[in-house]
């Protein structure tokens, strides 16, 4: 398998850097090499990931990262990482949800 993180999963990586940043550049550099580190387990593993709960589609999954959810979806030979977003958002309340910005 291949991992290819779309535009808006690194704008959300972007995001979050900024965010924590703002206390500490280190950590927030650290903390995001530690989001990549866990993504790259979906190499081999690509089921690992449960199902996303606000969708019926058995390819859009998650897996959890501290209290972050990097959704992502199993399409062939790829695994297309298409969020990452913090645990306590549900996503089934926002007007587009990620797996349909694919």
């Amino acid at each position: 398998m291949k991992i290819l993180w779309t535009e808006p999963a690194v704008n959300d990586l972007e995001a979050i850097r900024d965010y924590i940043a703002r206390d500490s550049e280190l950590y927030a550099a650290g903390f995001i090499e530690k989001i990549l580190f866990s993504a790259d387990k979906l190499v081999d593993l690509p089921d690992i990931g449960r199902k996303v709960p606000e969708t019926d589609n058995p390819n859009i999954r998650e897996l959890l990262f501290q209290k972050y959810r990097i959704v992502y979806r199993i399409h062939q030979d790829i695994v297309q990482i298409i969020a990452v977003v913090h645990g306590s958002r549900d996503l089934s309340g926002a007007s587009v949800k990620p797996w349909e910005i694919i």
